[in-house]
């Protein structure tokens, strides 16, 4: 009875050997598929933030520029980076931010003639002047980085500004 069933066993091992067998893939010439990728590649996308160090504003660069899902990064995105605080290795440089977490959510209005709204989810007149100043510049140069824009901080039903950026004309 053992050499019937190892008979057996063998076979069903040589049919499954011959069905694996031909199911490869067959060799095949190089298929063109036409000219390699031309063209120059995108620049690294930046995002401009304005963090604090020894009291003072200081404009701080980060690669990237796009959150979830491949989406560019909007004006209100970047205030929500600002009032995220500073990178690890942005800490260890120093700088910190004085736009409190709770200040968020942000929306951010462009108007025609250079002027921008920032509305906040906090009372804008809680703000201190270094957190105004951080929202002010880094809302200038998330909107209009190539020409000065007047920002007004609106929260809670308080406004701060219209101001410039320190340092804009």
């Amino acid at each position: 009875m053992r050499t019937g069933r190892a008979r057996r066993v063998l076979a069903a091992g040589l049919v499954s050997l011959v069905a694996v067998a031909g199911c490869g893939v067959r060799p095949s010439d190089a298929i063109p598929a036409g000219d390699p990728p031309s063209g120059g590649v995108a620049p690294p996308t930046t995002t401009t933030l304005y963090l604090v160090k020894n009291g003072r504003l200081s404009a701080v660069t980060r690669l990237g520029g796009r959150v979830s899902h491949g989406r560019p990064m909007f004006p209100a995105d970047t205030l929500a980076l600002l009032a995220a605080g500073p990178t690890a290795e942005e800490q260890a440089r120093g700088l910190t931010t004085d736009v409190p977490p709770e200040a968020g959510p942000f929306s951010v209005t462009a108007n025609p003639g250079g002027h921008v709204v920032v509305t906040l989810s906090t009372p804008a007149g809680d703000l201190s002047t270094l957190a105004v100043e951080q929202i002010v510049c880094t809302a200038a140069a998330a909107t209009a980085p190539e020409s000065p824009v007047q920002v007004t901080v609106v929260g809670a039903g308080q406004s701060v500004g219209p101001r410039n950026c320190p340092g804009q004309r």
